[in-house]
């Protein structure tokens, strides 16, 4: 494959985030539900899990039912004062990327500023040409179909180069229909046949580039 597009996932893709950020954000964003809805933290957490797996993000669950305002949320739910000593980096990441051919674009669900962050903490931003984030796709989170429309139509993209490394299965099925090659970060036993190549860890990829072709 000559010169494709990449478009990265971010959260457990080029990074770790379960130790640390994850369970953070969880405390976040249940404080956040606590205070603005008049719950108990029981009752926050509850919630916030219910929307998740209702809608696939809990702020999208907050916007239609709470008239949520998305900014606010994303900016108070993703605030790090040690960001740095919390990203669980990938040693050979920057020598990675500097072997794959061509742009590359991170593509996630998370707020603009925290993507930043933690691709500036991680020493790998300038290796990007761009970040598309939960607010480019106007809330709308992968694996949303409507969400990989609009990173296509904004940054003038054919599916059919574009190569998808994710952690998630799920947004891959979108990608795949869409036309792009699909790279799943993952250590399962079983593949699906929406995946075209199966990785346990993002640094692999440059020697597999022949299995995209």
């Amino acid at each position: 494959m000559i010169r494709p597009v990449w478009i990265f996932d971010l959260d457990n893709t080029l990074h770790d985030a379960l130790p640390h950020i994850f369970p953070h954000i969880n405390r976040s964003m249940t404080e956040y539900l606590a205070h603005e809805l008049k719950l108990t933290a029981e009752e926050a957490a509850r919630l916030r899990v219910s929307y998740w797996h209702r809608y696939g993000a809990t702020l999208l669950g907050l916007m239609r039912h709470h008239g949520t305002d998305p900014h606010d949320f994303l900016r108070r739910t993703h605030q790090f004062p040690d960001l740095d000593r919390m990203v669980v980096r990938e040693p050979g990441l920057r020598h990675a990327l500097r072997r794959l051919r061509g742009r590359k674009i991170v593509f996630s669900n998370a707020p603009a500023h925290y993507a930043e962050q933690v691709l500036e903490a991680m020493g790998v931003r300038r290796h990007f040409d761009a970040v598309f984030s939960i607010e480019h796709t106007r809330f709308v989170p992968k694996p949303g179909r409507k969400g990989f429309l609009r990173l296509l139509r904004a940054m003038r993209l054919n599916p059919l180069r574009c190569v998808m490394v994710e952690d998630s299965a799920e947004n891959l099925r979108t990608a795949k229909a869409l036309g792009m090659k699909t790279v799943w970060i993952s250590r399962a036993v079983r593949t699906p046949a929406f995946v075209d190549l199966r990785l346990q860890s993002v640094l692999e990829l440059p020697r597999h580039l022949s299995k995209l072709a």
